[in-house]
């Protein structure tokens, strides 16, 4: 820090501020002593303002840890302002009764005083002999009025809310774009010029607290993130931030804020999942921009590229763009919900759609994740092997899948020959090369069972961040992994989980106490509901830290070059930071790829280990020549599509595996993944009957295409999104029945009905060609968009066509000028006819999204099977005398009454239920008395018992009315059970008596 800036002694503390040199001695006083303001202050910021006149007498009060204090500090260093500098406390007077406790102020010889930190900033600019152009000056007042209330609603959630990134961030999303905008349209390195001004010292000190981590700032952000990393770095910001920013204050600041009302933004408005509206403004069209489109519209479809149909099995081809895709594998033991589809297969379904109509060679792979304990759970719970469970499930996936229109090239499964052979040889790859650790594991284990317990099927308290519903393998709250032994839950010596509801007791896990309140979090075996014991087993581990020195210029490189989204980068950034750790990849299960290692021979690999290489086996059981697809990094893009949960192990540990076994394998380029789909105000649930479910969709009678569009519409692409009965039905009657739909179907009506069915001649006039590059900018943005993978908002260009042109229509009325002179007449040609175009053109636009729509569509008006490519311009391919075929309307109206009736159906677990009377147990069993500890467990051993008979009887292939009697046995036992829990019982059906 310059001499300039004087370190001011502070009679609070008697101390001066550390890490700022002192160039006279302390001043005697209190730091809060002042004098009245003087009723009108120096203004700042007129034209050609005189230039203060320097004093050494300038005294300059901050408080450490408020933001507001970081501009000021740093604009008297960068303008080597003389002015003393003095740190006061927030409960201090301040030098005004117009300031603010955490607000700056700055104190002139002349007994004025100045409050606002920007006003402070220009006098000190001033001061140094920087004039201010108005250019700073326009700076300045968009920082105040735009900039500073976004930023502090940022801050407030962050410091108090505990909101991290781009979650804190979220609002300054436009307004970064706008710095961006503008550093890269003037081409300049600062905001005002090629030197640095109190602008760029203003705006950069109110956004560095909550962008001091960069994952926040896109790779979009090129021209942003280069100016905020050079002021960050100089000099001058550096030590201003190292000051000011101190712990202390800043936690002093944090407590300021708790007892402060969250901010109000003027921009905020309700939750919804509603697109953010377009500037009420269109930009203006160029005379170039005119001209192109016209020029593009007369070239017609020969203008067009022609339509690529690879061979079968797809391969890479040398020379085309080769894309890979695939979405998470979906676990074999469930039905997928909504948020399931839309996170993984729909998103990813979706794209590749798009990678087709833009010819570019696209392989889309999908399948079931089928080994782990879950699966073995399922088929005891099913009275099936994991092998029937299997079949089972991967057939009520793809079914669920295909009635979606998801467009795999192939849906596989990991339960094959491959999926063995390949996982094995990446394993013994790791192990040759080093990559492999031995330990031992405390893993927790079922004694009534004699199995160990599924990481993800042990629920407790995060040790980390104390998320009480935190998985035994990852919390879904803060991202990280934990063993499920490190969930916050008790054990007493011998190993048994122990608590007294209620009685905050200290108790003692993996050698560690603390205090256990209520007996209901601890972890319980699913199926037999008994409490696990600890274990002590050999595993072996990933060497993670060993691989981290390949896997960081690894992940530079895909992110310099890729896209990949904002939560991707954001939850692997902090993986990064917090030091990876050795990961287990085996377990004591039985199904699963065995390990072939001797020692470990009774053991398979862990899910997180095997899943992912599933990729690699379901291509391969797709072609033999699976390997021209995933290790040929040089030839082929991989794009990943996962929900945020998954992100570490596509991101880091599958990476690692490849990377550590050196074989040239194919590694992810594009990660992309979504935040979570809730539904109305709540979760997904299967077993209360909350949200609707893949393979319940279809009983809805709303189509595949319209569910397809409302989950796409609400993609959860930046934050968590819900979905709404009520809205789906204003999405499908405003957006597709009266926007999309209608449009398209008055333009193909008007051609039958006034031109027989023949697409008549065309004159365009100016406004025409106006609408042609109107419509050939939206093209282009649904291209950069769909290109980026921001599908969600690439749908509103689609929508924002048709918006065109139906106010197209409407101003041009073609059923009144159909009526009047020739010139009429010929006018309505023209617009029915540029109508019906943009009716071809959104048909090939709304495919990704919609794929039966978009097949009827071109049924309906017959075009050619040629014109079913996209490019990036808009093109005639109906010229005048095409002939369309019988027009009919698109969509359906969804009536309030159908919604409401969905809306109960599927709301099952919303409302509390009554809890149910008990009722008389059989004969032989116990009275219900609901929390009855000895009663519970005297159940649960009799369901585990008869459910064993139940098995055995069928296994001996015992005659069906005796199998029939022992089952109603084991579904009244399972009832009384419920009861005694406390829960609400399901009703029971026997297997192969439910309902289709």
């Amino acid at each position: 820090m310059s001499e300039a800036l004087r370190a001011e002694h502070c009679g609070s503390c008697s101390s001066t501020k550390p890490g700022l040199p002192v160039s006279e001695a302390p001043r005697a006083g209190h730091c809060g002593s002042c004098s009245s303001v003087p009723n009108r202050t120096p203004r700042p910021g007129s034209r050609r303002p005189p230039a203060p006149v320097a004093s050494a007498a300038m005294r300059l009060q901050v408080a450490a840890g408020g933001p507001a204090a970081l501009k000021v500090v740093a604009a008297a260093e960068f303008a080597a302002a003389p002015v003393r500098l003095c740190w006061s406390a927030p409960a201090e007077q301040p030098l005004s009764p117009l300031c603010s406790p955490w607000v700056p102020a700055l104190q002139l010889d002349s007994g004025a005083v100045l409050f606002s930190p920007n006003a402070i900033c220009q006098y000190l600019f001033l001061a140094g002999g920087q004039e201010p152009t108005d250019l700073t000056n326009q700076w300045l007042e968009w920082e105040a009025t735009e900039l500073q209330p976004v930023v502090a609603a940022a801050l407030y959630a962050q410091l108090v809310h505990g909101k991290k990134g781009l979650e804190a961030a979220g609002h300054l999303g436009k307004l970064l774009a706008y710095i961006e905008q503008s550093l890269s349209g003037r081409g300049t390195a600062y905001l005002a010029g090629d030197t640095q001004s109190v602008a760029d010292v203003v705006v950069w000190g109110a956004l560095f607290p909550v962008l001091q981590d960069e994952a926040s700032l896109s790779n979009e952000l090129q021209a942003l993130r280069t100016w905020f990393q050079t002021m960050t770095l100089s000099e001058a910001c550096r030590k201003a931030a190292n000051s000011v920013l101190m712990p202390k204050g800043l936690l002093e600041f944090k407590s300021y804020l708790q007892k402060q009302p969250p901010p109000c933004l003027a921009m905020e408005r309700a939750t919804s999942n509603e697109p953010e509206e377009e500037e009420a403004s269109e930009r203006v069209l160029t005379e170039e921009e005119i001209t192109a489109a016209a020029d593009a519209w007369a070239r017609g479809a020969a203008a067009l590229p022609k339509p690529w149909h690879p061979q079968k099995p797809v391969l890479p081809v040398e020379g085309m763009r080769n894309v890979l895709i695939t979405s998470a594998l979906p676990y074999v033991n469930n039905v997928p919900h909504l948020g399931n589809i839309i996170g993984c297969v729909l998103s990813a379904d979706t794209f590749a759609r798009y990678c087709r109509l833009r010819n570019w060679n696209t392989l889309y792979v999908c399948g079931t994740d089928e080994y782990g304990t879950a699966t073995e759970t399922k088929a005891v719970e099913e009275g099936l092997t994991p092998r029937e469970i299997c079949d089972k499930y991967n057939a009520i996936h793809a079914d669920i899948y295909r009635w979606f229109h998801i467009s795999f090239d192939y849906f596989g499964r990991t339960t094959t020959p491959h999926q063995t052979t390949i996982a094995q040889d990446i394993f013994q790859r790791l192990l040759a090369r080093g990559f492999l650790l031995q330990d031992t594991v405390e893993q927790l284990q079922c004694e009534g069972c004699q199995r160990f317990l599924a990481d993800r099927f042990v629920e407790g308290i995060c040790p980390f961040c104390g998320y009480e519903e935190a998985r035994g393998d990852q919390c879904d709250k803060c991202g990280k992994l934990i063993n499920a032994v490190e969930l916050k839950v008790g054990w007493d010596p011998s190993g048994r989980p122990v608590a007294l509801p209620g009685t905050p007791t200290v108790f003692w896990a993996l050698s560690k106490p603390f205090l256990c309140f209520s007996s209901q979090k601890r972890p319980q075996c699913k199926l037999c509901r008994g409490i696990p014991v600890v274990k002590p087993t050999q595993h072996l581990f990933l060497d993670l830290p060993k691989l981290e020195e390949q896997l960081e210029p690894w992940l530079e490189h895909s992110w310099s070059t890729g896209d990949w989204t904002a939560n991707a980068r954001y939850i692997t950034r902090s993986w990064i930071r917090d030091g990876l750790k050795p990961r287990c990849i085996t377990r004591d299960l039985k199904w699963g790829t065995p390990v072939p290692l001797d020692g470990y021979r009774d053991k398979v690999f862990y899910v997180w280990f095997d899943a992912p290489i599933g990729y690699l086996s379901i291509t391969a059981n797709y072609t033999d020549q699976w390997e021209r697809w995933w290790k040929n990094p040089q030839q082929v893009e991989l794009y990943n599509f996962m929900a945020k949960d998954n992100v570490p192990f596509h991101s880091v540990i599958f990476p690692c595996s490849l990377l550590g076994a050196d074989d040239n394998y194919t590694l992810v380029n594009h990660l992309i993944a979504t935040e979570y789909l809730n539904y109305e105000d709540g979760k997904f649930s299967k077993s209360r009957g909350v949200g609707v479910f893949g393979d319940m969709a279809k009983d809805t009678g709303i189509p595949a295409d319209i569910w397809r569009f409302y989950l796409l519409y609400l993609r959860p692409e930046g934050q968590d999104s819900a979905f709404s009965w009520s809205d789906l039905m204003l999405k499908n009657n405003s957006e597709l029945l009266n926007n999309l739909g209608n449009f398209i179907n008055r333009a193909g009506m008007f051609v039958c009905k006034f031109f027989g069915g023949v697409v008549p001649d065309m004159v365009l006039t100016m406004d025409d060609k106006r609408l042609l590059a109107r419509v050939t900018l939206e093209l282009r943005q649904y291209h950069q968009l769909l290109e980026k993978v921001r599908i969600r908002d690439a749908l509103r260009c689609i929508l924002s066509i048709s918006r065109h042109g139906n106010q197209y229509i409407q101003v041009n009325e073609p059923w009144k000028r159909i009526k009047g002179n020739e010139e009429d007449r010929q006018r309505a040609g023209t617009v029915t006819g540029v109508a019906v175009n943009m009716a071809s053109l959104l048909a090939v636009m709304v495919q990704p999204y919609m794929p039966s729509v978009s097949q009827a569509i071109q049924g309906q008006l017959c075009i050619p099977p040629e014109c079913f490519v996209l490019s990036h311009i808009f093109t005639c391919t109906l010229p005048p005398g095409h002939r369309v075929g019988t027009v009919s309307p698109l969509f359906q109206k969804l009536e309030n009454d159908q919604i409401e009736a969905l809306r109960k159906r599927f709301g099952g677990g919303q409302a509390k239920p009554t809890p149910p009377a008990p009722v008389p147990a059989p004969a032989s069993g116990p009275v219900v008395a609901p929390g009855d500890p000895q009663l519970i467990q005297e159940l649960t051993e009799q369901v585990a018992k008869q459910g064993n008979h139940v098995r055995q009887l069928k296994a001996n292939k015992a005659e069906k009315a005796e199998v029939d009697a022992e089952v109603a046995k084991l579904l009244e036992l399972k009832k009384q059970l419920a009861l005694a829990e406390g829960k609400s019982p399901e009703v029971l059906v026997p297997k192969g008596k439910r309902k289709k």
